[in-house]
Order: structure tokens, then sequence, then C-alpha cells
């Protein structure tokens, strides 16, 4: 069976066609993830595949999940894998700073294999906020940056995944990274 009908199936809530959902994506999955890992100046201490694994139950513990076709299941997994580490890089802030646990949707003590540095975890944090920002000015544009820098998707997926041309993509691209620039050298120091 293709990818898209075991998203299909897998949304619906079949459990063998996410096992079987899972298989197919796996190397796909990893690949997302070391690019990710990878992304943050090669920090080697963080773990792919618990990366790969953390991201996946999200995905599959999704209420409602609406995967239209392959590329949309990355870009979602990638924002999965992006909110994975935001999640632990703020858990780290907290505990250093001494402002007991916040609320995160992962366990982060449980997963002693992901060590990120602290300057890593500023810089993270610094473009999610970063981004919030751009995605609460144009939702779209946040959507492209998901699926090219996150996901890594080209022009034409990204443009499958959120069924827009692709002039709007480059436009949305080019746009995005100018603002995501701007606010990053405007934001404070932390």
């Amino acid at each position: 069976m293709e990818i898209t009908g075991l998203l299909k199936n897998a949304a619906s809530g079949d459990l063998q066609a996410t096992d079987r959902l899972f298989e197919s994506v796996y190397r796909e999955l990893y690949r997302l993830a070391g690019s990710h890992r990878r992304r943050w100046q090669g920090d080697e201490t963080l773990n792919t595949t618990m990366l790969v694994h953390e991201a996946y139950i999200k995905l599959v513990r999704a209420d409602d999940p609406q995967w239209s076709d392959h590329g949309h299941f990355f870009a979602v997994a990638s924002r999965a894998m992006r909110h994975v580490l935001v999640d632990y890089s703020r858990r780290k802030m907290a505990a250093k700073r001494g402002l007991g646990a916040s609320r995160a949707d992962i366990d982060v003590d449980a997963l002693p294999d992901i060590d990120l540095p602290e300057d890593l975890s500023v810089e993270l944090l610094a473009l999610e906020q970063a981004l919030e920002q751009l995605e609460a000015v144009n939702p779209r544009q946040g959507q492209v940056v998901e699926c090219r820098f996150f996901a890594g998707l080209s022009i034409e997926d990204t443009c499958k995944a959120l069924g827009v041309s692709e002039s709007t993509v480059r436009r949305d691209w080019e746009f995005a990274k100018i603002h995501l620039q701007q606010l990053l050298e405007n934001a404070p120091v932390q």
C-alpha cells in the first residue's frame, strides 16, 4: 500500500496501518531528524533515533490527524520534531534557572541521550520565538518555513503540501527569511 493510503488508514485509527506507516517512513524520518540535529551546529550528542521516536509518538497521538499526502505528513513530522526540541530546551533552561518543572509534552528526564548545550538551547528558543511571531503576522509564511527549513521539502513539495502555487511559495520563502532575520537580529540577548 502506498504511503498516502497508509496515512489515511492510520488517521482513521487502523493500528496495523500505523505500524506499516512507521516502517515505511522511518528512513525518511531519520534523515529529517538528522537534518534537524545537524542544523544546530553539528551537535553530535543529540540522539537522532530518540528524536524520530518522540516525534512519531506525537504524530500518532494527535487527536484528529488530517494528513493529506506524503509532503504534508513530513511537514507535520518536522513540526513535531521542532516541538520536541523546543520542549526540551524550555525544560532545560527552566531547570537551569531553578524555576521548577514546566509543562512539556514529553518526559525530558526519560531522554538521557539528548544533551543540548546551553547556547544551542538559547538559539533554538530564539528561533522558535521568531517563528511564532512570523506565524502571528503571516501563518502561511510560517508554514513555508516549516516545510522548507524544518522538513527540507523542495519548492514543488511545499506547493503540494500547502496547496499553493510555486510563485507563492517562492515569494513567501523570501519574505519569511527576511522577516525572521530581522526578528532574530532585534531579539533581546538572553
